[in-house]
């Protein structure tokens, strides 16, 4: 046997093993889009547009922020539709205020609605054209009453005062 057959035959097995696992992996891949395919065209024809995306930005603390947006939500392996898209958003926390800007494309300013607590901001437009839907956790707590609004060209933003932190009380010294 000649140095080659029995390198050969040393090797081959591994990669029959490789081979084998990507036929297996694309047979399941396969099995995948074709249940999909079945709950799509069953559950989600309907529902128009599909939107799914990503948002990437730096954070303050160097780090990228990967935020998904659209209505199109992963419930494990298999897709979640929603009815309402998840508009596009970012929260910025600035001197004594939290802005938050929001692309809400479609939409007339009256069928915006606002909610504000000292925790949270809450976006949501219900029209038969367009829905949208956002539940924001705020960096710093707020001042609901502060709130003002603009909207133009389809970007919404809003500006909330930061609640100013209330000092703890004096300290006391001990004679």
């Amino acid at each position: 046997m000649s140095w080659w057959d029995e390198w050969w035959k040393r090797w081959r097995t591994p990669f029959r093993d490789i081979d084998e696992f990507m036929r297996q992996f694309e047979k399941m891949v396969e099995e995948m889009f074709k249940e999909f395919e079945k709950d799509f065209s069953k559950n989600f024809r309907e529902i128009r547009p599909l939107v799914w995306g990503w948002s990437v930005t730096i954070g303050p603390d160097g780090k990228p922020v990967i935020r998904e947006f659209g209505n199109v939500k992963r419930e494990g392996l298999k897709p979640g539709i929603r009815v309402e898209r998840e508009p596009l958003v970012d929260v910025f926390s600035e001197d004594g205020v939290v802005k938050v800007v929001a692309e809400l494309p479609g939409v007339e300013k009256q069928d915006i609605k606002l909610h504000a607590t000292p925790k949270t901001l809450t976006i949501s437009v219900d029209t038969p054209q367009r829905k949208y839907y956002k539940e924001l956790e705020l960096p710093a707590e707020i001042d609901p009453k502060t709130a003002k609004a603009v909207y133009k060209n389809g970007v919404l933003e809003v500006t909330l005062k930061k609640v100013e932190e209330k000092p703890k009380g004096e300290p006391i010294k001990i004679d």
